[in-house]
């Protein structure tokens, strides 16, 4: 299988890295190519109905890089709490994103017609965290950090697109929505109590 798109290797000493190398398209993910091309041919936002749809192809997007994200996240945590929180959520966002790959079916949409460029920053922005801290404590309590704000983005973007289907009457919709939203602030408030109860004593001590 080819290696994720977002993933962090270590190097020694607490160096990571972000290597640029191909998306595993069996998971779901478009190459470079293919999403050229897709982009290439979205139509402009025209209606309610349009923007509603484009919200939920990026958050395909983000599940997707998101999902890639946690697994090499998980991968350099040193503490076992964290290494399972982390695999934890990777497993429920793989889930998140069949579920709105589902919603879009049923709207006779592309799941993979949009890339979530905050996202990519955002993951792009955790590997060169990742770069500068060099103790292993220390260093998870920075993927706590990172992963904190990784997840108050997908809240935001859950929140919004759950908004846009009730608005639109498309209850179905909107509670599956609801369903990835509350999932999000449970992973948040998880990782809230590793940081206080375990992970950011350890880095104060280190």
């Amino acid at each position: 299988m080819a290696q994720p798109a977002s993933s962090f290797q270590r190097r020694g000493a607490g160096e990571e890295r972000l290597p640029k190398q191909p998306v595993d398209r069996k998971a779901g993910h478009p190459s470079r190519n293919r999403q050229s091309k897709l982009q290439a041919a979205i139509m402009r936002i025209e209606n309610f109905k349009d923007m509603y749809i484009a919200e939920l192809q990026e958050l395909v997007s983000m599940e997707h890089q998101l999902g890639d994200a946690l697994g090499r996240m998980a991968e350099i945590a040193v503490h076992p709490s964290l290494r399972d929180a982390l695999t934890q959520h990777q497993q429920e966002t793989m889930q998140q994103a069949q579920r709105l790959r589902g919603i879009l079916r049923r709207h006779d949409a592309d799941a993979l017609a949009h890339t979530d460029q905050a996202m990519e920053a955002l993951i792009e922005e955790t590997a060169k965290m990742m770069k500068i801290v060099g103790q292993d404590d220390l260093r998870d309590a920075a993927l706590i950090a990172s992963a904190q704000k990784l997840e108050h983005y997908e809240i935001a973007a859950y929140g919004s697109a759950a908004a846009l289907a009730g608005q639109l009457d498309l209850r179905e919709d909107q509670n599956v929505l609801h369903e990835s939203l509350e999932e999000e602030k449970a992973a948040d408030r998880m990782l809230t109590a590793l940081a206080k109860s375990e992970v950011n004593q350890d880095a104060l001590a280190a």
